[in-house]
């Protein structure tokens, strides 16, 4: 529908586009003399950061907005807490990588969330502002897997301890997922539920189903030099020996150029450049983002892959499933065998169609949907959201 104008407005328009084509045909006439207005801002990092946290600013009375360190596991790790009322429930988010941090990028996905959870985005051991706040030669001893995992129990205490929580949502992602799902485990008493995003499951089996996926697609196309690199690696995650890493890096390389990490993207660059916007990071830190990244991936990487965690076949807490249909980074066909054989007091598998291993940055919207359609009701029926919010029912 076309904009229905003032005659104010009009007029500032007017005004406008006759000094618009005042400077284009003085441009076009070739004179020395060049009109200019300064571009309007952001002109740089800081000013674009600032408009974007001026714009998610919480400025309710009960609201929470926290960018701290904590204590966990003898070392400071850092925490960003967001919600319009500190009385809804509290989601924890377990980013994937190992060493990919989303509270970055969170700015794009995680402002709706907000009006239903206070949202936790951690920054984990060895990850983001975490592996900058520490010194990465006295952390590497306690880079392991049982170290984590205490480190998840320990952040998930500390969270219903400030918040005066009994139980919370985990949310893991990816590599989270590991994280989450043990979790969810060992402490089902502590969990509203266990939400698996891009789920680990039989993990060698994932690796083998993408990188059939980037085969067949890579010969479907003719394309020779995908196809050498794929061969080259063969037979690619086979028993549960580790892979190693070069052959990991060959296999994600074209498993994205199809679109089976982004959906309908051949990598996710749009996704990482998205982190430079991001007001939770100083531009020091912005500029080592992803050194964590790396230095994560050298422990923990090639030992997840060869990890099956269908052995896990019962949680006693509630499981929901969040399924990208194309997601070949980790395989959502696997994750969703392994479900259905899962006994669990509700469970509740969620496809997002078109989308890959990143529900919450390829489809946002259909995210906090599913979030308050089917976690927020499992918190409402404990009593644990903001007096006077909303109810399902009503959405």
């Amino acid at each position: 529908m076309d904009t229905v104008r003032t005659p104010r407005a009009m007029s500032s328009f007017f005004r406008y586009m006759r000094a618009t084509l005042l400077r284009a045909t003085l441009v076009t006439l070739g004179t020395t003399t060049v009109l200019t207005a300064e571009a309007p801002p952001p002109h740089d990092r800081a000013e674009a950061t600032k408009i974007i946290a001026d714009m998610r600013r919480i400025v309710t009375s009960e609201g929470v907005e926290r960018l701290e360190k904590v204590r966990i596991g003898g070392i400071d790790q850092w925490v960003s807490i967001r919600g319009v009322d500190r009385r809804n429930p509290i989601l924890l988010y377990i980013h994937g990588g190992p060493g990919y941090v989303e509270m970055p990028t969170s700015w794009y996905f995680q402002r709706g969330w907000e009006e239903y959870f206070t949202v936790v985005q951690w920054d984990q051991r060895g990850a983001g502002k975490t592996y900058l706040a520490n010194d990465p030669k006295v952390v590497a001893p306690t880079m392991t897997l049982e170290r984590m995992n205490a480190d998840t129990d320990e952040m998930i205490q500390w969270l219903r301890k400030e918040f005066g929580k009994q139980k919370i949502f985990v949310l893991g992602h990816s590599w989270g997922s590991y994280l989450g799902l043990m979790a969810a485990q060992r402490h089902p008493e502590w969990l509203h539920a266990y939400i698996g995003m891009g789920q680990a499951t039989n993990i060698p089996e994932s690796e083998r189903r993408g990188w059939r996926f980037a085969m067949d697609r890579a010969r479907a196309a003719g394309n020779e030099a995908a196809v050498h690199e794929l061969e080259s690696i063969a037979p690619y995650g086979a028993g549960n020996k580790s892979i190693p890493l070069e052959h990991i890096l060959i296999q994600r390389k074209w498993v994205g150029f199809y679109g089976g990490v982004i959906g309908g993207r051949t990598d996710n660059r749009a996704i990482s450049a998205a982190t430079s916007l991001s007001p939770e990071y100083t531009d020091a830190e912005i500029a080592r983002l992803w050194d964590g990244n790396g230095y994560s991936e050298e422990f923990f990487l090639s030992r997840l892959l060869t990890m099956d965690l269908s052995s896990v076949t019962e949680l006693k807490c509630p499981m929901i499933l969040f399924n990208g249909r194309d997601d070949y980074n980790v395989s959502a066909s696997v994750a969703a065998e392994w479900f259905e054989r899962l006994k669990a007091p509700s469970k509740k598998l969620v496809w997002f169609e078109h989308v890959a291993h990143e529900p919450q940055n390829e489809a946002p919207g259909r995210t906090l949907v599913a979030l308050v359609q089917y976690a927020l009701p499992i918190a409402e029926r404990a009593g644990d959201v903001a007096p006077h919010q909303n109810s399902a029912s009503d959405r």
